[in-house]
């Protein structure tokens, strides 16, 4: 067998690199697998305003180079590659990457959650130039401005709802005629003299001058179509956690994501879960750096009692 590690760390987002600061820290050989740029989704985000020590705000690329940096500080590894299978099976964990087999002690899975895309031509040009998938990230832009949510669970009607604090109109398409979202949210988003509803709908593309200025909606009972102006568009419709390369090898939820409460642990020993990935309630980068704090606990924890 090939050298073994410590701790093996699927994804350099804030979860993975705040585990691999806590591991590397306390003397634990590791290893962050990244396929992509440290950061991962944060690293899309242009000014992130809700994370704190920062007072004027920081790009989520840098925040993510600076969480890289931190961990390589005391000693641990990234190698850019992507994961395309794992064994968990034994004491040893095994997994096999466009760069190669590692092995290691104990894992931590941080690969997050992608928003869910619309899937209309040019939609990823547009990102961060009008069309948003987070608006507690970027609504600050659209201070006294219109805005367009898409969707209609409750992520879209919590964004609704933060957005008609800072937004002059807020335009909800939903595809049914009535809300998915959890009854506690209808009462305040239907008493919220700035928002608007438009029923029975769904964006059929997207209107484009120098950047986005609209959306085209298309009616889905008559077929109907009317363009809607506004000075950006959050898109609301859920996120799809990247857990494939995981389904057989570990309990994942109905939604696909990994069963792991606030311990981090999974169903299997020595495999824990951190981030946007596991079953919770708020995937904000604070929440993703505490659950990779407390992913390195207890894989510490693993290591130590199973020398």
């Amino acid at each position: 067998m090939d050298h073994v590690y410590d701790v093996l760390i699927i994804g350099g987002g804030a979860a993975g690199y705040s585990a691999a600061l806590y591991t590397s820290r306390a003397g634990l050989d590791t290893l962050v697998a990244e396929k992509a740029a440290p950061g991962g989704q944060m690293a899309l985000t242009d000014i992130i305003d809700n994370y704190p020590g920062f007072n004027e705000g920081i790009d989520g690329f840098t925040l993510g180079m600076n969480m890289q940096m931190g961990a390589e500080r005391f000693g641990a590894k990234t190698e850019y590659c992507e994961v395309t299978e794992v064994d968990f099976s034994t004491k040893v964990k095994k997994i096999t990457t466009s760069s190669g087999v590692f092995y290691g002690k104990a894992v931590i899975i941080a690969t997050g959650a992608d928003p869910r895309h619309l899937g209309i031509a040019d939609e990823e040009k547009l990102i961060g130039k009008g069309l948003h998938y987070c608006a507690h990230c970027d609504g600050r832009f659209y201070k006294g401005k219109t805005v367009v949510v898409v969707g209609g669970g409750n992520s879209a009607v919590s964004d609704a709802l933060y957005l008609s604090h800072l937004c002059k109109k807020v335009i909800l398409i939903h595809r049914r005629n009535t809300l998915r979202a959890t009854k506690i949210y209808h009462e305040p988003l239907m008493k919220a003299e700035n928002v608007e509803f438009i029923w029975d709908s769904a964006v059929a593309d997207y209107i484009i001058d120098t950047r986005l200025c609209g959306v085209k909606v298309k009616n889905l009972k008559n077929g109907n179509e009317d363009n809607i102006l506004c000075d950006g568009v959050f898109v609301s419709i859920g996120r799809e956690p990247v857990t494939g390369v995981f389904k057989g090898h570990i309990d994942l939820d109905a939604n696909g994501y990994i069963v792991a409460d606030e311990s981090s642990k999974t169903s299997v020993e020595g495999v824990f879960a951190a981030g946007d990935v596991r079953t919770k309630v708020l995937r904000q980068v604070i929440t993703a750096a505490s659950d990779g704090a407390v992913a390195a606990h207890f894989a510490e924890e693993y290591i130590s009692l199973n020398k």
